[in-house]
């Protein structure tokens, strides 16, 4: 059955200089309901229901937690109607921690060693500051301030130092974290999304977050070559972020990019945010790819240089931005070409 609640509001109690009403919770069941609300709004509730039981499914508490059915809830922010239920239920259907797949296998998150991965980089959050935040998703364990723990990428010991915690536009230093919090560490450059971090004596790392391939694409320069520097690292920031994705062309020095987005409003973010932050201008130049595939081959090809691969003339090689080989298509037949002409190579949408 669908959870059917209605909060009853009766006169203001003023209380500290503010008003705070009398209420009740009732189903909407409740013979009394009538008489509570009145017959024209009990009417127009009654009909709002039928109308949402035949658009809509049964609540079901493990479907929502495996994220097959969305709850809706009615109600008000900005007259605080509604919400003090919204959150007692939202609290009741948040999951406990879970578990994480790894290269050894199942991490549950009860596991006596502190492990996390970083899933957002932030700069500028304080541009007075030019900070970078590093976003880690705490799996198992415990985490304390200025803990050590490795860094897997690097096989090195690093400091988890001057952890933050945020709710919206504040934050705050905290001396602990546990499975399930999330904690923002500064990062002089040191970490990429992706990236696993245990205190475990065993060595394992996390499932790589995957990049998934843009559909707009655009060749950017900067206006003025005296902000180059500005330019790079603000390039080379924004993509670590995931803001875009940076291609550069084998035979071309970093003067130029090939900037990849999802959507092409990512690419008025990218120059606002350098404009901003970086205090630089850019040139933008739209190309007419659509597809991009990172290049790979099977275990029994023998795999073909960049530079020598059989593409068709409007298809573009380019390095991402951990140099892996990725290719730039117009077309789904260009793209068959390569795959028709090119023995052994796999084109995959996923890096």
């Amino acid at each position: 059955r669908h959870t059917k609640q209605v909060e009853l509001f009766d006169q203001g109690i003023k209380d500290h200089g503010a008003t705070r009403v009398q209420k009740e919770a009732t189903d909407v069941s409740d013979p009394r309901l009538a008489s509570l609300l009145g017959e024209h709004y009990h009417q127009a509730l009654q009909n709002d229901i039928e109308l949402l039981d035949i658009a809509g499914d049964d609540f079901e508490f493990e479907q929502v937690r495996a994220g097959e059915l969305t709850p809706m809830y009615f109600g008000s922010a900005i007259t605080n109607f509604g919400v003090e239920p919204f959150l007692q239920d939202f609290l009741k259907m948040s999951p406990s921690p879970g578990s994480y797949e790894t290269s050894i296998g199942s991490l549950p998150p009860d596991v006596p060693f502190f492990s996390g991965f970083v899933f957002k980089i932030q700069a500028n959050m304080n541009p007075g500051h030019r900070d970078r935040l590093a976003f880690i998703r705490i799996c198992s364990g415990r985490y304390e301030k200025n803990m050590e723990v490795k860094l897997m990428r690097e096989n090195k010991k690093v400091r988890l130092a001057q952890p933050q915690q945020f709710m919206a536009q504040e934050h705050k230093t905290v001396e602990e974290a546990f499975a399930g919090d999330i904690i923002g560490i500064f990062d002089p450059g040191l970490f990429r999304i992706g990236d696993s971090l245990i205190s475990s004596s065993q060595d394992f790392a996390f499932a790589e977050i995957p990049s998934f391939p843009p559909e707009n694409f655009a060749r950017i320069s900067a206006k003025d070559s005296m902000r180059r520097k500005q330019f790079l690292k603000g390039m080379v920031q924004l993509a670590q972020e995931g803001t875009i994705q940076l291609y550069k062309e084998p035979a071309i020095g970093t003067e130029t990019f090939v900037v990849g987005v999802v959507g092409v409003l990512q690419f008025d973010v990218l120059e606002h945010r350098l404009r901003g932050e970086y205090n630089t201008e850019i040139r933008k130049q739209s190309l007419n790819y659509e597809l991009a595939r990172w290049v790979a081959w099977e275990e029994d090809a023998d795999p073909i240089p960049l530079e020598d691969l059989n593409l068709t003339s409007t298809t573009l090689a380019v390095l991402d931005k951990d140099e892996r080989p990725v290719l730039l298509f117009e077309s789904p037949w260009a793209m068959d070409w390569a795959r028709e002409r090119n023995k052994g190579l796999i084109l995959r949408s996923i890096s």
